[in-house]
């Protein structure tokens, strides 16, 4: 039985209309429109919906959709209630150096509400780079907050960047095009026409 903490999403167990259900549904279908072809990642892929969101849409158009996880409960639970022949799942530490001598390289890789979890970000940030094909494209993204080494209301976050921090992460890193949007409930939209003064999420695509 996988644990409800009240951060993990697990939809079986949440109501409709639950915000924080909304929102990660939501960003997995916004990925969708980025994912046209070959191998997919979904870097700490959780209790598994949103690897099987990929597999389930993207079925005529992808070769595999992997799940990477280091919760070993998770793992189980995604192999129980999300099987698709499209989908695996496996568990990973994806802050370890040189995953891609594992995994090899993917076309796109999704990773939402992970960043603020991680302490060794900058492992992190160079195994999403890595990881990445030429040309390839990443989909992140992580709560707004006070910034990088201060305290937040979360006790599963290690911190919550400020949109400054965010448009800085792949700074030092060799890519062809970044995007920026900014999400707020199920809305996500490019941050050159904010609707409302404030969001609490912020998503990047990433082109390598």
């Amino acid at each position: 039985m996988l644990e409800d903490t009240g951060e993990r999403l697990i939809p079986e167990k949440m109501a409709i209309t639950n915000e924080l259900l909304i929102e990660h549904v939501a960003r997995y279908h916004f990925a969708l429109f980025f994912i046209t072809n070959g191998r997919v990642l979904d870097m700490a892929s959780g209790s598994g919906f949103g690897t099987h969101i990929i597999a389930k849409k993207k079925k005529n158009d992808i070769d595999e959709v992997i799940g990477l996880e280091i919760d070993h409960e998770a793992l189980a639970y995604a192999k129980h209630h999300y099987y698709h022949p499209k989908s695996s799942f496996h568990q990973a530490d994806i802050t370890k150096k040189n995953l891609v001598a594992t995994w090899g390289q993917f076309d796109v890789i999704t990773c939402f509400e992970t960043y603020e979890h991680i302490e060794n970000e900058a492992a992190f940030l160079t195994n999403a780079y890595e990881l990445l094909k030429p040309g390839g494209k990443l989909i992140m993204s992580t709560p707004f907050g006070e910034g990088r080494g201060k305290t937040c209301g979360s006790p599963f976050h290690v911190h919550q960047i400020t949109p400054t921090e965010f448009k800085q992460l792949f700074h030092d890193y060799s890519i062809t095009t970044i995007d920026y949007f900014l999400q707020k409930g199920a809305l996500i939209q490019t941050e050159k026409e904010p609707l409302f003064d404030y969001y609490p999420l912020g998503i990047l695509v990433l082109t390598k």
